[in-house]
Formats: structure tokens, C-alpha cells, sequence
């Protein structure tokens, strides 16, 4: 298992996601009475945290701050997928005319944002969705694009990203656990810096 990004690097990219939004045209001229950060469970809901909390110290308003359970949204909560119990949505307030920053760990396949999509509608119709993500990997089965990427890596599809973040995890860090049976193009891979990152 190889370290991708260490605590300051995180940071970093967080802060530089936070900035990417607020530079966001349609994020800029929104009232912040009609913005909502939404975090999708467990580590979107982190940097969810931390995005909102930048936002906030920059724009001197309060933003509103969800976290999204999308168990029962996945396409794949049958079969050999473990069972996983539902920690539950925290979001006290409607979506309706709202713009959202959906916020969340790693994009890989598409189908956790997909499902988030579908939990995001039960509680409004927002004017505007925006995607967020830490990570943004190959591997796309769904139409699916990030908005805001921290950074962007070209990895093989058996290789696993593991985003751990505090108080849940003991670290921050995102390390890659490259599977031997891929063969020998991960040796390859390539994990470009994003903008303002220092090696």
C-alpha cells in the first residue's frame, strides 16, 4: 500500500475544492441563504465539514450542512456486497430552489453519486447541483462528472483508494492499495498534482 496524500496535502486540496466553488459563476451569485453543502456518508461527510467551514469563514454567513445516507439508494445492496446498517441523513432543512454542493470522497464508478442524486430528491428540488470530490479516479460505468476535483488519478480498476479522515479514522491520509493480479501497468500509474499542491 502506497500514501497518495499525507494530512498537509489534504488540507490543501480542500482548501483549493472550497476555492474552486466559491469561484463557481452560479455558486458566486447565490445568496448563501440559498446554498447547502451535503456530505454523502462517512468521508464525504468530512470534507463536507471542512468544505462548509471555509466557505463560511470566507463569505461571513452561515451555509447550510447536510450528510447523505445512500444505503438504500445503491444499486448494489444485494448480492455479495457486505451488509452494511444505515447510519441515518442529517438534513434539517429543504433542497427546494437551493443550490447543493454534493460532496464526496472518491468518484470511481458513478453509482454512489447516482444514488446520492436519488437521495438528494427526497428532501426538495434544488435549482442547481454541483459535484465535489477529494479524489477522482478512471472507471467510470455511470455518465457521471465531477464539478470540483481535489486531484485526479489514473490508477487500475482493481486498485483500491482508501480515504481515512479524523475523528473517524486515527489519521488523514489516502493511501492506494494496489492489487499484484492487476499486473504490470500499475507500476505505471500516474497521480498528476493538482494546481497549488506541493510535492
Amino acid at each position: 500500500m502506497r500514501t497518495l496524500l499525507c494530512a498537509s496535502e489534504i488540507s490543501s486540496l480542500i482548501a483549493s475544492l472550497a476555492q474552486q466553488i466559491l469561484s463557481d459563476a452560479e455558486i458566486a451569485a447565490t445568496p448563501p441563504e440559498r446554498l447547502a453543502v451535503v456530505g454523502v456518508r462517512r468521508r464525504g461527510e468530512l470534507i463536507a465539514q471542512r468544505l462548509a467551514s471555509i466557505m463560511i469563514s470566507k463569505i461571513g454567513q452561515p451555509v447550510a450542512l447536510g450528510a447523505l445516507d445512500i444505503t438504500m439508494y445503491r444499486d448494489d445492496v444485494v448480492g455479495k456486497r457486505p451488509i452494511t446498517i444505515p447510519i441515518g441523513t442529517q438534513m434539517n432543512f429543504r433542497l427546494d430552489d437551493r443550490v447543493v454542493i454534493l460532496v464526496d470522497d472518491v468518484l470511481f464508478t458513478g453509482r454512489s453519486v447516482r444514488a446520492a442524486l436519488d437521495a438528494l430528491v427526497d428532501f426538495g428540488r434544488p435549482r442547481l447541483i454541483r459535484l465535489a470530490v477529494l479524489i477522482e479516479r478512471t472507471g467510470r460505468e455511470y455518465p457521471v462528472a465531477a464539478n470540483f476535483v481535489g486531484r485526479r488519478v489514473d490508477i487500475c480498476p482493481q486498485d483500491i483508494v482508501q480515504v481515512m479522515l479524523r475523528p473517524t479514522d486515527a489519521e488523514d491520509a489516502v493511501y492506494i492499495d494496489a492489487h499484484t493480479a492487476a499486473g504490470p501497468s500499475q507500476a505505471t500509474a500516474q497521480f498528476p498534482k493538482a494546481p497549488g499542491v506541493a510535492p
